[in-house]
């Protein structure tokens, strides 16, 4: 079965990118943006510098994010779209059993904390609000309900309370592990990424469902 990431969120601006070249600007500022955080930090990004580094001028960044928070919701909603993206692609890609397709995912994510400019001090905007992408549920909420989706759409799970609990648990340990694993280093722990495997295996072999 085809998958597709319908569930990231889409990157709000003050204007909506109708036209090619407006959706170039807004890629050009968030490079900006992510390449900065890489640099300075969250704390010490400023419109004028997301204007600097992308030749653009800060008016034109207000144009499309009103202030810098607007502007790292969108980083933090394009950070989301690609992470959604790329499992998605993992997922479509093979054809194995359900932990599979969990190490493909925590691959993907081991993969953008290395490899993105600004993913890893910002990720999903979680290191500044809990629910900085949905004021209804928290990011790691949102990721496991739609990886529930996919797991009932690929491997045929029946939902559950039990399995969105414990999916959510595992979003959760993942959360905290990875936090951990990249807290001293870019290239992270490993140690704490094969634990997290282990532990992720363990909490849903439970589920006679998915456990062939």
């Amino acid at each position: 079965m085809e998958l597709t990431a319908e569930f990231a969120p889409a990157i709000e601006t003050r204007t909506e990118p109708v036209q090619q070249r407006s959706a170039a600007r807004i890629t050009a500022l968030l490079d900006a943006a992510a390449i900065l955080i890489d640099e300075h930090g969250i704390d010490g990004l400023t419109t004028s510098d997301v204007a600097a580094r992308s030749q653009s001028s800060v008016g034109v960044v207000y144009r499309y994010f009103p202030n810098i928070q607007s502007l790292l919701r969108g980083l933090a909603a394009r950070n989301m779209e690609l992470f959604s993206a790329r499992v998605f692609e993992e997922l479509n890609a093979e054809a194995g059993q359900w932990r599979t397709a969990i190490h493909s995912t925590i691959d993907v994510f081991v993969d953008l904390m290395r490899n993105e400019p600004g993913f890893r001090a910002l990720q999903f905007g979680d290191v500044i609000n809990e629910r900085f992408l949905d004021q209804e549920m928290t990011s790691n909420s949102l990721i496991a309900r739609r990886f529930e989706q996919l797991l009932v759409q690929k491997y045929d799970l029946i939902p559950s309370a039990e399995l969105s609990f414990d999916l959510e648990v595992m979003v959760s340990i993942a959360d905290a592990l990875m936090h951990r694993a990249f807290a001293y280093s870019r290239e992270g722990d490993p140690r704490f990424v094969d634990r997290l495997r282990t532990v992720v295996e363990d909490l849903l072999r439970g589920h006679e469902s998915i456990a062939d």
